[in-house]
């Protein structure tokens, strides 16, 4: 069964930091990435540029982001194979954003495709 991981954080725990500090972030999701790769879970996954690049499109309307009320934006995501929703959990809890963010974990429904 597939889950997406959805990282949500301040946008500033990254932005803010030095170039080693974000270097950091980076290897540890490279390391946490790799751990799933190794365990047979990563199906993909992706950084997203920062929520002030969005664009929310309403039919014909194009509206500039960001557009959560939070101040957590999404900033990425992977999408893992887990036999249950505890073992994606389990891997949630592992993610370097679980640190300082909020880590989502959904479903992917399977249509049959």
């Amino acid at each position: 069964m597939q889950f997406t991981l959805l990282l949500h954080e301040a946008e500033e725990n990254f932005f803010d930091l030095d170039e080693a500090g974000q270097m950091a972030i980076v290897e540890d999701h490279m390391a946490y990435s790799k751990a799933l790769e190794e365990a047979g879970a990563m199906v993909s996954g992706a950084a997203l540029d920062p929520a002030g690049t969005a664009r929310l499109v309403r039919g014909d309307t194009v509206e500039d982001g960001p557009f959560a009320d939070s101040r957590e934006q999404l900033g990425g995501f992977y999408v893992i194979e887990a036999a249950s929703m505890d073992e994606a959990i389990a891997w949630a809890k592992r993610c370097p954003a679980a640190r300082t963010g909020t880590v989502e974990v959904r479903p992917v429904p399977d249509y049959g495709s």
